[in-house]
């Protein structure tokens, strides 16, 4: 009987998630030279994930990546199932029972939580729901954020943090033209924010943004970028850390923040940058009113700066705050997962339940390593993937193996008739796309065409 991966038997993959590093996975595998069959699952009608979905309206030339992921979707051997959610149309058993193999591109989509008081008070909100609120996703189009007060807070000092800091502070007008949502700019427009507040709790060095992004906030057009000199000083620890183990981005981050540190600001917005300083209450009592910060100071762990709380508290008014401290995965029913580091189990892509692999069950993505790196990052991920999954081709069973099919399943057709209905919508509207944001539209919309 022939080989699994042979132009008599083709290998028969399913991915489960089309964000980047399902199509990277993808990609990989079809440039691989073996003969297979891919099919590209995801819960959504639309692809591309969280370029789609995560990064911000302002940012459209990043979304650019999804050209190489067109190509990927034209080539042989590869066939899109949107619409179709592992665990409700059909379960991870029946994938491994249907395909030689299965990878796992399921991301991290929920949010961690600091556990502190008030965090469920209104007006406190996961940084993730605010970005698939204004990037049109439709699981998030319920959520109400209310811009009304003149302090916000946004907890953490990554990307996001930098991204939902940017669009809630730079002038609505200049994301009229992209894809954000209506209500997302109507309610950027009746802000009455003056002042953002963005907590970091270490120092400078270890501040997870890029030099890029900070540079970017500051030079919104009205705005300034505020930093006080005692927050962008460097601790003994850290200046020991720098020169032994920063890189460069570190580096230039350090510096950035050490020449803003000496200017005065006189624009009618300000964004707070404040360092070493943490949430340790929110409160209310029938909303987010003010939120207590804990001034911390860093000190060396085996050679680690870490921060510790040194009891002296500040009461900041606020009316809005958003949690940007990580995405976390969440469990797929049937694959095991590890509620500790929010990730599925696994070698090097190899997925394991507790010191057993999992056979033909892999994992990519941020379900495989946490919420890190950039989308290019996902690349590399996917390649060391792909590599275990091609040693393991000798040992798989030769019986052939059927298609599944799925009723209500959009195809690689079906998605670009919604992408062509959402270009033409937005250029009726002077918009890059508009956006459809409900399942039930999108599904409608292809009925009619």
């Amino acid at each position: 009987m022939a080989q699994v991966g042979s132009a008599q038997r083709p290998l028969r993959v399913a991915i489960v998630g089309s964000g980047p590093s399902g199509f990277y996975t993808a990609a990989a595998l079809l440039q691989s030279g073996i003969q297979l069959q891919i099919d590209l699952l995801d819960r959504l009608p639309t692809p591309f994930g969280l370029v789609r979905g995560g990064v911000a309206p302002d940012h459209q030339k990043i979304k650019g990546v999804v050209r190489a992921y067109n190509k990927t979707a034209q080539m042989p051997g590869f066939r899109f199932l949107g619409n179709v959610t592992v665990g409700v149309d059909v379960s991870l058993q029946r994938l491994l029972e249907a395909y030689d193999q299965v990878v796992l591109a399921v991301g991290a989509s929920s949010s961690r939580k600091l556990h502190i008081e008030g965090e469920e008070l209104p007006g406190s909100h996961a940084a993730t729901d605010f970005v698939g609120w204004y990037n049109g996703h439709p699981d998030h189009q319920h959520h109400d954020f209310d811009l009304s007060c003149s302090v916000a807070v946004v907890v953490g000092v990554g990307n996001v943090a930098m991204d939902v800091t940017r669009i809630l502070a730079q002038d609505p007008a200049r994301l009229t033209q992209t894809d954000i949502t209506d209500a997302a700019l109507d309610e950027l427009r009746d802000s009455k924010i003056t002042d953002i507040y963005v907590l970091g709790r270490r120092g400078p060095a270890q501040a997870a943004f890029s030099p890029a992004e900070i540079r970017e906030l500051d030079e919104i057009e009205g705005v300034d970028l505020i930093v006080r000199p005692e927050d962008a000083a460097l601790d003994p620890c850290s200046a020991a850390w720098l020169e032994e183990h920063g890189d460069k981005r570190a580096q230039q981050n350090v510096a950035f923040l050490q020449e803003v540190a000496q200017r005065q600001g006189t624009a009618p917005r300000r964004v707070h940058l404040r360092l070493r300083t943490s949430p340790i209450a929110y409160r209310g009592p029938d909303r987010v009113r003010q939120v207590e910060l804990g001034r911390n100071v860093l000190e060396c762990h085996d050679g680690e700066p870490t921060a510790r709380d040194t009891g002296e508290r500040e009461q900041l008014d606020a009316g809005l705050v958003l949690r940007a401290v990580g995405y976390r995965g969440v469990r797929l029913p049937g694959a095991p997962f590890d509620e500790r580091r929010g990730i599925i189990p696994n070698r090097a892509g190899q997925v394991i339940d507790g010191e057993a692999v999992v056979p033909r069950l892999f994992v990519v993505g941020w379900a495989k390593r946490g919420p890190k790196g950039l989308i290019g990052t996902n690349r590399a991920d996917a390649k060391e993937t792909v590599e275990h999954m091609l040693a393991a081709l000798p040992g798989l069973d030769p019986t052939p193996r059927d298609a599944l099919s799925f009723d209500g399943a959009v195809s690689w057709d079906g998605w670009e008739r919604l992408d062509a209905l959402e270009l033409a919508e937005g250029e009726q509207r002077g918009k890059i796309r508009q956006k459809f944001l409900e399942i039930d539209a999108m599904l409608g919309a292809l009925e009619d065409a």
